[in-house]
Parts: C-alpha cells; structure tokens; sequence
C-alpha cells in the first residue's frame, strides 16, 4: 500500500509534476494523505496549492511544483520550456496557499485542533540546481529538485522536522480530520445533491412525457393503464386527476396504502385549486369519512368485507353532490375484488362514470386478489423512465412484461452478501456510511423484506400518521417495509433482505424493494435466498455488479 491520493485521478498541470506526486506517494507511509491542485478562496484571491502532504507525527507539508528549466537569475526565478522564458513566483505560492490552508483550518466547524505544524516546499523535478544554490527566501533545505526525486519524502520529513517555533506535528485523528474538511463532506456533498437535482429532473421530463398517452386517451372513459415499476404510473394518475377537475368534474383520487395517499395530497397541494380533486387519500378514509365507523389495523374482515359493504350502503344515500363524476386509482393492484362494487357506488353515474385505473400486476404483494368488476380499456407502459439503468437493469427480469430502459447511467448496484438475520445489521452499517459519504437523509430510505426494522417498530408505535410524516423530515432516513413502499421511491434505498413471511409473494416483495431505489441501490443479504427467490438473472447482476 502507499500514501491515500486526494482526489484519487489528479489532473496534472505537467509531466513533471505528476512524475513528482507519483514518486512522493509511492514512498510515504500508508498512513499519509496527498491533496492535488487543492484549491482555496477567500475575498482576496483564489489559489491553487499543487500538493499539500499530510503526515502523522510529522507535519504538513504544502508544495509548490514547476516543471521545465528553473533558475534563479538577479534574484527572480524564471522558468524556460515550451519556448517561454517567463518569471515565476513559486516562494510566494507555497507560502500563500501555506497560509491560506492554516486560515481555511481555522474556520472549518470539524477541524477542532490547534494550528498543525506547516512548512511551505519547493519541487523542481526537472532540474538540477547547482551545488551551491543559495536563495534568501529558499534555502536548499526547502527545496526539492531532480536528484531529490528518489528520496522525495524523505526531504519533505526532514524540511519539517527542521523548521523551529512551529506547532507540533499532527495526531493519526488530526490527519482524518483534515481529510474530512478537505476532501470529505462539504463540497462533495454539495456535488451530489446537484447531482440528484439534475437526475431527478431528467426522470421528471421523461416522465411527463408519458403524458401524450392520456392525450391520446382523452375520449375513453374507463381505462387500465398498466405499467412496470418506474413507468411513471403514479405521476399519470396524479396529471389525469388533475385534467379531470380542470374539465369541472368532482373527482376523487385514491389508493389503498397510507404512504402513497400522503404523498399524493402533498402532491396535489401544489396545484391550483381548480385543478385539484375534491378527495384525495385512501380508498377506506373515503369510507371513513362518509359515516362508517373506524375499525382495528388487525381486523381485515374489517378492511376486506365490512367497510366496503358499508360503503356501498352509504353511497347510495349520498346527495349527488357527494359522488363523484370521475375516479383515478393508483396501485390498483392492491384492491381487492370486494372494494369495487364501493367504488362504482362512490360514482354519479355507476354504470358509465369515468374511471382511471393504473397498476402493476407484479406487484400483487398482498394476499387478496382481485380485478375490477367492470370492462376497461387496458393500455401497457413498456418504457422504464425513473430508475438507472443499472437498477432497472436488476429487476427487470422480475417485471410482468418486458420494459424498455430510458433512464439514465448511474452507478453501479452495489451487493453485501450477509446472513439473512444479518440482513438488518448489515444494512444498518451501509446506511450510515452513506450519511458518511454526503447522502442527505432526506434522500435515502432502509427497507426491509420481512420483520420491520426496530426504529420502524418504534416510530409506528406513535401512530400511523405520526410515522408518515417521518418520510416527509429531513433530520433523520426513511425506514420502512417494502409492503408500505409501494408507489414511492427514493433517490438511494439500502435494502436489507431479511426473509419473507410468505414466499409465495416473495418474488413480488423482492421486485418492489429492488425497485424503490431511483440513483443508488444496495442490497444486503444472502445470494442463495436471492437466488432462489428472484431467479438466476437477478442474483446474477447483483453479485456481478
């Protein structure tokens, strides 16, 4: 191992110095950190330091680097190549970028040290300076030429154990805490939420594309929009909704899990007032909120048969102004066969309202089964448009159809292969090396395949709506279960594969928590179980990934 390198490919402003950095590197301690072409701003200038060498136990080391033929001629330093004889200043850069690096410390809020031990270099690496070399503002001592170049490191200790009345060297901690202010999270982070910026705005235009097929549709009034995961189903259902009341007709949009229904109020806020549907949540807080008495989350005769019943009886003693002249369904899948005979009734005119109904019938990730009870038009999604093209490309052999990749490169899936009951723990682990890296917590969601996470457990112990509008908050990630993730995504999913309840439906659970993930997908648990539940293709991308 040699010396860490930040960043990890410089761009060289010459042969010469990338022969300088290489040949420095390769002999420091692994425990020493070279920064190239940092740069380093204040209202004043804005400079660049080529090298700057962080040693524990030694001291800090910023070093100017000129390629070509250097001298000092009548106390000026000139450099001579390319047929250019110009002068240079490489004294007063050193120092400058020396001191600009001590005051740039000094205002870091994660450097917590006292000043480090700092000495201003020198490097000439494609000259030799004469045996008597002698500069007032350069002794040899700070200097490093061609025949310095075996023993590049060894100068650069020795400058800094030289120096006087300077601060002592910096601790192993020290060293890490520098890489972090400048090589860590601040401008990197900065990077990568333009970068989620940009991505999420190419996955919007992609998607909004999507909307000439409800012009094409515009005259049909009962449709089944069928889509795999990342067609853009739900952004379809939210702009149909929308057309609708902009025509003047009281719609309702509705789901059935509670996260989505969240997400599609907070959706539909954001739109003028007459584009927005009268009612917008789940299919039973509809109920719910024409008279029907609240049940138990652990009663799904409740859910399944009584309220829909109820339902049915309420609407048809509703003042017409109560129903509804349209109805968008998102995730219809999840609708069971006894729910659209309330749906229907939920109409004006049950026998020819409209009705939108968009789903996934490889996401059937609950055990009731049903299809609506009435003819529809039904119309494929074959285009992938949300997710990269290296997620997409890990469950799309798991998708009902085959889809066609429109989304964008990104990088690549990243695997840990785990226990199963390690899934959890492991997954844990990769969560908080990504807050490391610079993820913002609002961007990045835990999800789980069978028993829910402790913190899950926790925060649903508050109440439904109290866990909600977790996801919603930016102090802290998302965690969830892929049962209650359906319809929503996030930029980056870590997803610990920890065992199914049923695994009948395991193909589909694996198909949805495998597709939540829009930029970034890590997947924690056991290639066998993987394999054996999501099949050959996709336990091959992922531990080839």
């Amino acid at each position: 191992m040699t010396a860490r390198r930040f960043p990890d490919q410089p761009v060289y402003g010459s042969s010469a110095e990338q022969l300088f950095v290489e040949a420095l590197q390769e002999n420091l301690p692994d425990d020493a950190v070279l920064f190239c072409g940092q740069r380093f701003s204040d209202r004043q200038q804005d400079r660049e330091a080529d090298v700057i060498v962080a040693w524990p136990g030694v001291g800090i080391a910023v070093i100017e680097i000129k390629g070509g033929s250097v001298h000092l001629r009548e106390g000026e330093w000139r450099q001579v190549g390319g047929g250019l004889d110009k002068v240079i200043h490489p004294v007063d850069q050193a120092r400058i970028c020396k001191y600009l690096l001590r005051g740039y410390l000094d205002r870091h809020p994660r450097w917590t040290a006292s000043n480090p031990r700092l000495v201003h270099l020198v490097a000439l690496p494609a000259t030799t300076l004469p045996d008597d070399f002698f500069a007032p503002d350069l002794p040899r001592w700070m200097v490093l030429d061609k025949t310095d170049l075996p023993f590049a490191a060894s100068r650069v200790e020795e400058a800094l154990r030289k120096v006087v009345d300077q601060p002592d060297p910096p601790l192993p901690q020290d060293v890490d805490d520098l890489v972090d202010c400048l090589a860590g999270t601040t401008i990197p982070q900065q990077d990568l939420l333009a970068d989620l910026a940009e991505r999420e705005a190419a996955c919007d235009l992609l998607t909004r594309d999507q909307a000439r097929v409800l012009d094409q549709l515009a005259l049909l009034p009962r449709v089944e929009i069928r889509g795999g995961a990342g067609s853009g189903k739900t952004w379809l259902a939210v702009e149909k909704a929308r057309r609708l009341a902009a025509e003047g007709k009281r719609v309702a949009l509705m789901c059935y899990s509670r996260g989505l229904a969240e997400f599609l109020v907070r959706r539909v806020s954001t739109l003028r007032r007459r584009e927005r549907p009268a009612y917008v949540g789940t299919f039973h807080n509809l109920g719910i909120g024409w008279g029907v008495p609240p049940g138990s989350d652990d009663d799904s005769g409740y859910w399944e048969e009584f309220l829909p019943a109820e339902m049915v009886s309420i609407a048809q003693g509703l003042p017409e102004g109560e129903r509804f002249d349209a109805i968008v369904i998102d995730e219809a899948q999840d609708f069971a066969e006894s729910w659209w005979s309330a749906v229907l009734a939920a109409l004006r005119d049950p026998e020819h309202g409209c009705l939108y109904v968009f789903a996934d019938e490889g996401q059937r990730v609950f055990a009731r089964q049903g299809r609506p009870t009435v003819d529809l038009v039904p119309i494929p999604l074959d285009e992938n448009l949300r997710n990269t093209k290296q997620i997409a490309g890990t469950f799309s052999s798991l998708a009902p159809s085959q889809m066609r990749i429109r989304g964008q490169s990104g990088v690549p899936v990243r695997f840990v292969p785990c226990a199963t009951e390690d899934a959890v723990g492991t997954a844990d682990d990769v969560a908080d090396a990504l807050l490391d890296e610079g993820w913002p917590p609002e961007s990045l969601a835990l999800l789980t395949t069978h028993r829910r996470h402790p913190v899950q457990v926790e925060r649903q112990a508050e109440g439904q709506d109290a866990y909600w509008a977790t996801y919603w908050e930016n102090d802290d990630l998302f965690y969830g279960h892929v049962l209650g993730f359906k319809g929503l995504e996030r930029p980056a999913v870590v997803l610990a594969v920890n065992g199914f309840r049923d695994e009948a439906r395991a193909r589909e659970m694996l198909y949805v928590g495998l597709s939540r993930a829009r930029d970034l997908l890590v997947v924690c648990g056991d290639p066998e179980l993987i394999r054996r539940v999501g099949g050959e293709a996709v336990a091959r991308r992922l531990t080839s990934a």
